[in-house]
C-alpha cells in the first residue's frame, strides 16, 4: 500500500497494490498499522455506498459541528472527487485537491473532517463507497456551491446534474464564520 500526498496536507490518496491471478484479485483497502506511522488513526462509525450516472455532481458537502472525515473509493466505474478546505485559520483555506477514482485503478482519497468533498460521476454507472468518522447528522449538514468562482475548481464538467440542494447552495463567502469547522478543533 502506498501512500500519495496531495496538494493539500492534510489530505492523502491511498494506492493499494493489487494481486491477482486466474480467480480473480485481493487488495486491502484500509490498514491502520500501515498507516498510523503517519499519525492518522480514524475511527469509523459508519460506511455508505452511492450509485450516480454519468454527469451528476455531488457536493460540495460537509457536516457542522459533528464534522466527518471521509475515506472515500469508487468501486464501480469512474469519478473526478475533490477535497476543498474549509477550516476557519487554516493556511490553506479554501484551497482544493482532486483525484480520479476508478474501480481499476483502486485508490482510495482521505478527505479530513473540516473538508468539503464532492465528486462528479464520469462513467455511465460510477458506485462511491466511503467510510465516515461520524455518523450522518441532518442538522449539520451544509454545503457550498460546486461552482464557487472564488475556489475556481477545475471541475471536468460543464453542466452537471445536481440535485436541487446542491444548485441552491451558498457560495463559500456567503456562509457564516461560525457555520463552518474551526482549523486546529
Amino acid at each position: 500500500m502506498k501512500v500519495i500526498e496531495t496538494d493539500l496536507p492534510d489530505c492523502f490518496v491511498v494506492e493499494p497494490h493489487a494481486f491477482g491471478d486466474d480467480r480473480g484479485s485481493f487488495y486491502e483497502s484500509f490498514n491502520l498499522d500501515k498507516l498510523a506511522p503517519r499519525g492518522w488513526r480514524p475511527h469509523f462509525v459508519q460506511g455508505n455506498v452511492s450509485t450516480s450516472v454519468r454527469g451528476v455532481l455531488r457536493g460540495l458537502h460537509y457536516q457542522w459541528p459533528n464534522p466527518q472525515g471521509k475515506y472515500v473509493s469508487v468501486v464501480e466505474g469512474e469519478a473526478w472527487d475533490v477535497a476543498v478546505d474549509i477550516r476557519r485559520g487554516s493556511p490553506t483555506f479554501g484551497r482544493w485537491t482532486a483525484v480520479v477514482l476508478t474501480a481499476e485503478n483502486r485508490k482510495h482519497f482521505w478527505i479530513p473532517e473540516g473538508f468539503a468533498h464532492g465528486f462528479v460521476a464520469l462513467s455511465e454507472r460510477t458506485v462511491f463507497s466511503y467510510l465516515c468518522t461520524a455518523t450522518y447528522d441532518r442538522d449539520a449538514d451544509s454545503a457550498i456551491r460546486w461552482d464557487d468562482a472564488a475556489l475556481a475548481i477545475d471541475w471536468p464538467i460543464a453542466s452537471p446534474i445536481l440535485s436541487e440542494k446542491d444548485a441552491r447552495a451558498p457560495f463559500l463567502a456567503e456562509v457564516l464564520p461560525e457555520r463552518l469547522p474551526l482549523y486546529g478543533g
